[in-house]
């Protein structure tokens, strides 16, 4: 089992707002992991760190053995934020082959269709964007998130706007994915969605890690309940974080 991400003491403010504090975390190849927390936690903070959209105060982030701040370490993965969209004029197939050549696949070899199958959306292959619905625009984000093939998958908030069969495609592929052992940080205020198929947990809170362990032990710990309350339920959002 290989650590490929490391976060230690990681330190980040806006102003006189702390979103996160002494934030500490590892995940191994494999694994499935949940960070879980109410709107404000400071989980969008953590991700945009690992992408460098934002710089940290203090602390450190390794990812595949290189500091986050190096740009080689961020060549394996891929990201889908929690709202995607793109250009409204764009096609189905024209945003697919945008997101395969960032990838630099080749696309005369890029099986498209076997992407939109699997998200159940291969009859929207020729639709624009602007005539999508928030579900089947979220179901085209999951596509072009992993038709890099990337290792590490990162996810913010998957099931936003997903009926519960959309729902289902999700945790379906986040299952094939952990078979062919890549990685998926999946960003979430959904307990229950993710007790079902995270290997691992992070709660956090305020910036802080409240718990952190495996989902199985996480769950039976019955001191949790008022966190757990607190991520399906959800305070009011603070600006700039879900």
């Amino acid at each position: 089992m290989t650590t490929i991400l490391k976060a230690n003491d990681v330190t980040k403010s806006y102003g006189d707002y702390t979103a996160l504090k002494n934030f500490s975390i590892e995940i191994n190849s494999g694994d499935i992991v949940a960070l879980l927390g109410p709107n404000g936690a400071g989980k969008t903070t953590f991700v945009k760190s690992l992408l460098g959209l934002v710089s940290i105060d203090s602390g450190s982030i390794n990812l595949y053995d290189l500091p986050i701040n190096d740009s080689r370490s961020r060549r394996k993965i891929a990201y889908l934020p929690e709202k995607f969209n793109f250009y409204s004029y764009f096609t189905v197939l024209d945003t697919l082959k945008f997101y395969s050549s960032m990838y630099n696949a080749d696309s005369t070899k890029t099986d498209y269709k076997y992407f939109l199958e699997m998200l159940s959306i291969e009859d929207l292959i020729n639709k624009k964007l602007k005539t999508l619905s928030k579900g089947q625009l979220q179901r085209l984000g999951i596509a072009c998130s992993l038709i890099g093939d990337q290792d590490f998958i990162i996810l913010d908030e998957p099931f936003s706007g997903l009926d519960p069969i959309g729902i289902k495609d999700v945790k379906d592929i986040c299952m094939k994915l952990k078979a062919e052992n890549k990685t998926v940080l999946i960003n979430s205020h959904i307990l229950a969605e993710m007790e079902k198929i995270a290997d691992k947990v992070i709660i956090l809170n305020k910036g802080i890690v409240q718990k952190s362990g495996l989902m199985t032990e996480i769950t039976k710990d019955e001191a949790l309940e008022d966190v757990f309350y607190g991520l399906i339920k959800g305070p009011v959002r603070t600006e700039g974080e879900s």
